[in-house]
């Protein structure tokens, strides 16, 4: 069974686990949480769902919705949502962002969380969504192609891809 879960304060400590597993992010990704003590997740959830509802983020932030991908319940991965974009984003960031667990890596996840992400995304009524990458993250570039994104330009070794939402 494959499903995405958006965060809430009911998560626990396998969530917790999966976040320390990826590390710092790479490739653009960013993981804040990585290195963060037992008792902050709490913290770290609280957080994240003020910022997914827009509630005291910064001048340069836009809401953020954060899912976890479940494989046979277990986490498997992260991604998240910014359903609106500002000038920064546009041009490195984009609509979504996301990562594999490193002990789940090339089973074909990344595939699975992007094409679930659509489903959300879609639900939202959004028509199309922006991801950027590094043009050298191969793995990523072909996640993007077989969820139907098209490469838009690549600029400065960035890569971004326009996915239309039907």
């Amino acid at each position: 069974m494959v499903y995405l879960k958006e965060l809430s304060l009911n998560d626990g400590q396998e969530i917790l686990d999966m976040i320390r597993e990826i590390g710092p992010g790479e490739n653009g990704f960013g993981n804040s949480g990585w290195d963060m003590k037992d008792e902050e997740f709490e913290w770290y959830l609280r957080r994240n769902i003020r910022m997914a509802q827009g509630i005291g983020l910064e001048p340069h932030l836009v809401p953020e919705t954060m899912y976890w991908l479940y494989v046979d319940d277990r986490p498997v991965g992260i991604i998240k949502l910014r359903p609106i974009l500002n000038q920064n984003l546009r041009k490195l960031g984009g609509n979504i962002g996301y990562c594999i667990r490193p002990s789940e890596r090339g089973k074909g996840y990344g595939v699975l969380i992007l094409k679930e992400m659509m489903k959300k995304v879609k639900a939202r009524g959004m028509s199309k969504v922006l991801l950027t990458v590094n043009e050298d993250n191969i793995a990523s570039r072909k996640v993007i192609e077989s969820n139907e994104g098209e490469l838009y330009d690549i600029i400065d070794g960035k890569c971004r891809y326009w996915i239309n939402v039907y």
